[in-house]
């Protein structure tokens, strides 16, 4: 019979505690309980941290888990654990931990049983009295409590994360996970403190950019609460998963816009290097993406380079500044909020302009350097993650089957060259010629060719990754070039509009490839028109009306697409079937 601490423990949890003799017994109180209910099974001998059996038992991203002495299953592991169960029951009596047990019979049936990182924790089945001593006095020598506030903080973050939020940000998780607040609302509070900052920064005054910037660093604080919460707590959830990974980039973008319509107040035209930031902004990110998904499961993976970098992290200096001259996330906003309050959007954007280009120098050509110098054979996984990251639609995909016997004669550097040639030819043309020539949209044809030709083979070479950047430039430096050139009021403005529009619906492409479930579905690609219909569209809608009504095509066209990729994307982020995606590290 469990001792009165462990059942208490397993209460405080919120387990309904029965017990049983043998495997028998445990396998007929698991067949009664709800179908639904997560059940867990736990020697009674068992001595350990609560926090050990928190992360083992309560961890909603698995569907098994175990520490010695525990094993706990979800809905959909509970088929597998009763079999282990009755395989268990007709085994020699008394023979090892059942817990135990059951966690290898479970992993050789090939259910995956996540074994959570104890570190200092205690977590053991004593085999004695000499033996459970030592065990409740290891217990008591490590405090739990501050081992889990330690945990709760990300392995690997940014220097300003690190060393000017995190030391007090984990104690506010703290004090909302025993106020019973979830980590999803605060990410909506870091939301709305967030775009009450853009409210302040638009108003133009000295005053409003200062509450800005203060603003924006609480809004900051409660971005790294709100995971740091879901860590101290183990609240993972399908729709936390969805919010972290897009309010992030709403909260920064509609800062931008704040300080646009801020500067606009007092006479300075800024929405172009508003734009300009986050077209270099979110293709930073598609780098990242790009890079990552490609080499996710390469065979031979290593090069000379990879093996400097790990040379210098072993170098404690170097790993921070290697961290802040990325510009992460942290840093950025850090910088944002400081010159907010003290200089003017149009400065705010030169220096986003000038450390993001940069910093994406620095990264690509690292990356550059480590895809040339590598030995990696990319598996199919990989290159149907890049072709879903190119968000090819059907006039692409028509060029592509057409060319592909031609494609596979090409050289190995031909795709992401061909995707460069025709991201400049259209990108250059929409931003030399006149508003209203039929030079933009005869350069989008020319694109529409070259984005099928480069998508017509299997994205399998070195500098594949390439490609959906390519991509990406092309289409939202299209759109900037072009209501750039309209010069009419608010063109800049609309074309701000339809880029976060498709750049939501490039961001969320990519959580949901990095969650294990593929890409959006294929109708609605089709129904947005891919990368290279939506750049078709906008030079046509750019040769065919006047400058003014330019803004009122570019709004429509957003409106239209925002529509399409929010419903879709809400009803499946909160389908039972999302996965939660939790990042480790901090996004740049």
């Amino acid at each position: 019979m469990p001792g009165s601490s462990l059942e208490g423990d397993l209460r405080s949890l919120g387990f309904d505690v029965r017990v049983s003799p043998g495997a028998e017994e445990t396998a007929a109180l698991i067949a009664a309980a709800p179908a639904a209910d997560r059940v867990a099974v736990v020697d009674t001998r068992f001595v350990g941290h609560v926090h050990a059996l928190r992360l083992a038992l309560t961890d909603p991203r698995f569907p098994a888990a175990a520490v010695p002495g525990a094993l706990t299953a979800r809905p959909e592991a509970r088929g597998a654990l009763t079999r282990a169960l009755a395989g268990a029951a007709t085994g020699p009596a008394g023979a090892g931990v059942l817990p135990d047990t059951l966690a290898g019979a479970l992993a050789d049936s090939g259910t995956a049983v996540h074994h959570p990182e104890l570190g200092s924790l205690v977590a053991t089945v004593p085999g004695d009295d000499g033996s459970r001593e030592e065990a409740v006095a290891a217990v008591a020598a490590v405090d739990d409590e501050a081992v889990r506030l330690r945990s709760a903080v990300k392995a690997r973050d940014g220097f300003f994360t690190t060393y000017g939020v995190s030391p007090y940000s984990r104690y506010i998780a703290r004090w909302c996970a025993r106020r019973g607040l979830t980590p999803n609302q605060v990410t909506t509070a870091s939301l709305f403190t967030a775009l009450i900052a853009a409210g302040c920064a638009a108003t133009g005054t000295r005053g409003g950019y200062v509450a800005a910037g203060v603003l924006l660093i609480v809004s900051f604080v409660l971005d790294c609460t709100d995971g740091q919460l879901a860590r101290y707590s183990l609240q993972y959830s399908t729709m936390g998963a969805w919010l972290d990974a897009t309010f992030d980039r709403a909260k920064e973008y509609a800062y931008y816009a704040g300080l646009a319509l801020g500067a606009a107040r007092g006479g300075d035209d800024v929405w172009a290097l508003a734009l300009g930031a986050m077209v270099l902004q979110t293709c930073r990110h598609v780098v990242d993406f790009s890079f990552n998904e490609a080499n996710h499961d390469a065979v031979a993976n290593t090069s000379p380079t990879a093996a400097l970098s790990g040379r210098l992290d072993s170098v404690g200096w170097t790993v921070w500044v290697r961290r802040m001259i990325v510009l992460p996330i942290g840093e950025r906003w850090a910088m944002i909020a400081v010159l907010t309050a003290l200089t003017t959007p149009r400065i705010v954007f030169w220096a986003l302009l000038i450390g993001c280009g940069f910093a994406a120098c620095y990264t690509t050509a690292g990356r550059l350097l480590r895809s040339v110098t590598r030995k990696a054979v990319r598996t199919d996984r990989a290159a149907q993650a890049l072709a879903d990251l190119a968000d090819s639609g059907p006039l692409a995909g028509a060029v592509a089957r057409v060319t592909a016997p031609l494609a596979r004669r090409l050289p190995a550097l031909a795709a992401p060259v061909i995707a460069l040639l025709g991201a400049v030819a259209v990108t250059a043309t929409a931003a030399l010629a006149d508003f209203g020539s039929p030079w933009p949209l005869a350069a989008a044809a020319v694109y529409v060719l070259t984005s099928g030709i480069a998508v017509a083979r299997p994205l399998k070479g070195a500098l594949d990754w390439l490609v959906p950047p390519f991509f990406r430039a092309a289409e939202y430096g299209t759109v900037l070039a072009l209501a750039a050139r309209a010069d009419a009021p608010g063109a800049l403005p609309a074309a701000f509009g339809l880029v976060a529009a498709v750049a939501y619906h490039h961001y969320d492409t990519v959580y949901r490839i990095r969650g294990g479930t593929g890409a959006p579905p294929r109708w609605l690609v089709r129904v947005i028109g891919g990368h290279e219909g939506r750049v078709l569209a906008v030079t046509l809608l750019a040769a065919l009306v006047a400058a003014p009504d330019f803004r009122w095509a570019l709004t429509a066209l957003a409106a239209a697409v925002a529509l399409v990729v929010l419903v879709e994307s809400v009803r499946f982020w909160v389908s039972s079937g999302a996965p939660a995606v939790h990042d480790e590290g901090e996004l740049a």
